[in-house]
């Protein structure tokens, strides 16, 4: 497990850290951090809300809507996924389909036997795919946002750059920055230090290397077997499926309780930072839809 004392995260993240409730449970050999908001104002009768991140991410993904969706009157759930953040590797495995186990195993000690909204941020939105699939009770619905894995590929491959040989400080902050732009954020003007900052503090503690289920149709064929609703919200400039929203739309539409998908304009695949307010408006949308 890596010790986030060892990482300079942004003052932001450390002020948020501060208001919440920090949890381990079992994990590989050690242990899954979860932080929980909301637990003390949460509004009766609201499943608990489990957010989880994408690749090469932490709990810092979600930054910008925690205090929004705390405040909505929700017990909000967010851990660093195994082998990612603070938490410990799973015993095996590298991918999205090793991790159910362990996060349910959290979920079990945390909120017991209560179904979860699980929402689900790319790589984190398998992880919900199949975790909803494989323990059924626990799912509540499941909403994904720009989650991969749908058997439906970019015009052109999204190429990151290399910057772990890199010994220079400035010369890795602007790979950083180019990746951002090339995958994660929407213009260039939308990378300010606090996402440059995060993205940094997150990539040095991602040890889930040689993921490669994002560009499979693993989560499509999961949806086809879940038995609780399942809502999206994409960007509309998500890099990935830019051009292709209605090859998305159809993809996402094989789950078997398909309630809908929202486009978030302007936004790209990091849409929850890049259009916090808007998203947040869009999940909590969905989050009081009927089921």
């Amino acid at each position: 497990m890596t010790d986030s004392a060892n990482i300079e995260l942004p003052p932001e993240a450390q002020a948020m850290l501060r208001t919440a409730s920090r949890v381990e449970t079992p994990c590989g050999d050690g242990a899954m951090v979860w932080h929980a908001w909301g637990q003390a104002t949460r509004r009766p009768g609201l499943a608990p809300l489990v957010l989880l991140h994408g690749g090469s991410g932490s709990w810092m993904h979600w930054l910008r809507n925690i205090p929004a969706l705390a405040a909505s009157g929700r017990w909000v759930l967010v851990p660093d996924l195994p082998g990612f953040g603070d938490s410990a590797a799973p015993r095996q495995g590298t991918d999205a389909d090793v991790l159910p186990e362990p996060v349910e195993q959290g979920l079990a000690l945390l909120a017991g036997e209560a179904a979860c909204d699980l929402v689900g941020f790319s790589f984190g939105g398998m992880v919900a795919g199949f975790l909803a699939e494989r323990f059924p009770a626990r799912a509540a619905r499941v909403v994904l946002v720009g989650a991969p894995g749908l058997g439906v590929a970019p015009e052109k491959a999204i190429r990151l750059r290399a910057w772990r040989h890199i010994t220079d400080a400035g010369q890795r902050d602007a790979i950083h920055r180019h990746n951002l732009a090339a995958l994660m954020l929407y213009r260039e003007d939308a990378i300010d230090e606090l996402a440059l900052r995060l993205h940094i503090a997150n990539v040095l503690r991602d040890r889930m290397k040689g993921r490669s289920l994002a560009r499979t149709d693993a989560l499509a064929q999961s949806l086809a077997r879940l038995r609780c609703p399942v809502w999206a919200i994409y960007g509309e400039e998500d890099a990935l499926y830019r051009g292709k929203l209605d090859a998305l739309g159809a993809a996402l539409a094989q789950a078997a309780d398909f309630r809908g998908l929202a486009l978030v304009e302007g936004a790209g695949h990091w849409l929850q930072f890049q259009r916090a307010a808007a998203f947040d408006k869009a999940l909590l949308t969905t989050l009081e839809a009927a089921l």
